[in-house]
């Protein structure tokens, strides 16, 4: 309102980089709505009782099984990396010690006293920062992108084991409580129920990983990590 140039104040408005924008805010919009809605992808399986005759309870397995739980798990992955690659670059950094180079190299900033990844494997890992350096640098950009959904889908896969939620886990519990589902035979519900599970847990694991790079590709306020687990926090809550 208070630039002569329309055109370029707009544009500013949506684009600039120096400050909070349009397009960034427009984004972070999306990212919680669209994530919002995969909360909604379910099978329901049906429950039933073997002493009570027309007892049915629905059991829904989301597409979301394990929840944020993947990019808890890779943020805390990625994050351990960095430290041990920043602490061995500081103290080891100037012998040019191959193990190190290939850990990660480290450029600081005088900014804002940080560092950043410029080499290595921790530069590779990390997100590219803007449009102009996935134009430069595509193969980093292709790097980060199928590191991000595989290691989402690796630890989603993981943490059923770990925590718990596994089909054996699940099926132990049904029998404890005398249920079962309606239409398998009892020989093959660990089978098709740990068919389900797995499959929600590898797919679940890659959409997080995408919509985490979608929001971080687009600039959503915060990093892609932190806006999927804030939407799955406030959904539960909410459930």
């Amino acid at each position: 309102m208070t630039k002569s140039n329309k055109v370029l104040a707009l544009q500013h408005a949506f684009y600039r980089e120096n400050a909070p924008n349009i397009s960034s805010l427009l984004a972070t919009v999306i990212v919680f709505f669209v994530v919002i809605y995969f909360q909604g992808f379910r099978v329901e399986l049906t429950l039933t009782h073997r002493k009570v005759r027309g007892y049915k309870v629905p059991y829904p397995i989301k597409l979301f099984y394990t929840s944020n739980i993947p990019i808890i798990l890779q943020t805390a992955f990625v994050s351990n990396l960095y430290f041990f690659s920043q602490v061995l670059h500081r103290k080891y950094g100037k012998s040019n010690n191959f193990f190190i180079n290939c850990l990660g190299k480290w450029a600081e900033n005088d900014v804002n006293g940080g560092a950043r990844p410029i080499g290595g494997l921790a530069y590779y890992i990390s997100p590219p920062s803007n449009f102009l350096e996935i134009q430069t640098d595509p193969f980093h950009a292709l790097l980060y992108y199928i590191f991000v959904m595989c290691s989402c889908a690796f630890f989603s896969r993981l943490w059923i084991d770990i925590s718990g939620q596994s089909a054996r886990d699940i099926m132990k519990q049904l029998m404890e409580q005398e249920l079962m589902i309606e239409g398998w035979r009892e020989q093959s519900m660990i089978k098709k129920l740990s068919k389900h599970i797995n499959n929600a847990a590898y797919l679940g694991g890659l959409c997080i990983g995408t919509l985490c790079i979608f929001a971080d590709f687009m600039g959503a306020y915060g990093s892609g990590a932190s806006m999927i687990l804030a939407v799955t926090i406030i959904y539960q809550y909410f459930e």
